[in-house]
């Protein structure tokens, strides 16, 4: 097996993992590799530092974190939590910090019903919860750190 560092057209970088470079090649070509993060098949190698084996007798302290691989359960996922994030972004209010408090003034009629997302301490989210409000968090995305 080999890893490249891949990069896509909107300089997004994720890992790729190939049984050659012969097999990379063919399936940049068939448009098969895609960014994990925005879904483009425009791909191409990044540059990459050498792989200089360590020592045998050294632990590394820094081992590197891959990304999801493209096409994989995982990158399939976290492209359907962007869609959902996007369509609630764009169909909803953002009430930032106030999220708790306009929850209950919809719940209770003390406000227009509509669809709002902000943010919540989990004890706010379980207050809410118990008082049969419900609420869902929005998953975090690769690109936010999570």
């Amino acid at each position: 097996m080999i890893r490249y560092d891949l990069e896509c057209d909107k300089e997004h970088s994720f890992d790729g993992w190939f049984s050659d470079s012969a097999s990379y090649d063919k399936q940049v070509a068939a448009g098969i590799v895609e960014c994990p993060i925005c879904g483009s098949t425009k791909v191409h190698k990044a540059l990459m530092a050498p792989g200089i084996p360590a020592k045998s007798n050294t632990k590394s302290a820094n081992q590197p974190v891959m990304q999801n691989a493209p096409n994989t359960p995982a990158a399939e996922l976290t492209d359907m939590i962007r869609k959902l994030r996007t369509h609630v972004e764009e169909n909803s209010e953002y009430v930032g910090p106030r999220f708790a408090e306009e929850a209950r003034k919809i719940h209770y009629e003390e406000a227009e019903a509509r669809g709002i997302y902000g943010e919540a301490s989990i004890q706010d989210a379980k207050e809410l919860s118990e008082e049969g409000i419900e609420v869902q968090p929005l998953p975090l995305l690769p690109e936010e750190h999570n």
